[in-house]
């Protein structure tokens, strides 16, 4: 496993991340949610946007926490996340998430929630959200909506997660 630099995204990193949204996945469905995201100022948080670079400093992985609410309180959503193919399953993703997390810790941030692999995220501490009483806005199954609370010193909000608009839910 690699060791991996990350940091927050800068304006130069725009056209990278969007690169590494369109070889990570089928469509540009996430790359453009990406930059729907950056351009709206109520989702976007400046330092939540995070690259994970090679050694030449080129950005191969990024993890995205933007504001959503759940029953009306601030929270954060982790989406997307993405590492270019060639680096994959080699700890970049896992870099820039654990970097991402860190990040909305020091800023005093919360909550994170997440839809994806049942089998990823709990090695960050996401648990199923039902465990809360937090619910998606669509159906998903249990198991891959989940949760993480970054405070545990303060009360965790519960009820349905309202998305920023540009995730279409």
């Amino acid at each position: 496993m690699t060791t991996w630099t990350t940091r927050a995204e800068t304006p130069a990193d725009v056209a990278a991340v969007r690169a590494i949204n369109r070889a990570a996945f089928p469509t540009s469905f996430e790359a453009d949610l990406v930059e729907a995201l950056r351009a709206d100022p109520k989702a976007w948080i400046d330092g939540l946007s995070v690259v994970a670079v090679a050694p030449d400093g080129t950005p191969v992985g990024h993890a995205l926490l933007t504001r959503c609410h759940v029953g009306g309180e601030a929270a954060l959503a982790l989406a997307p996340c993405a590492v270019v193919p060639a680096c994959q399953r080699t700890g970049a993703g896992t870099a820039a998430i654990t970097a991402g997390l860190a990040a909305a810790r020091l800023d005093g941030e919360s909550l994170v929630v997440v839809l994806g692999h049942a089998g990823y995220y709990p090695r960050f501490g996401f648990v199923p959200a039902s465990r809360f009483g937090i619910t998606a806005p669509f159906d998903v199954p249990d198991e891959a909506f989940m949760a993480l609370r970054l405070d545990e010193t303060r009360p965790c909000p519960s009820g349905r997660v309202e998305y920023p608009p540009a995730f279409g839910v």
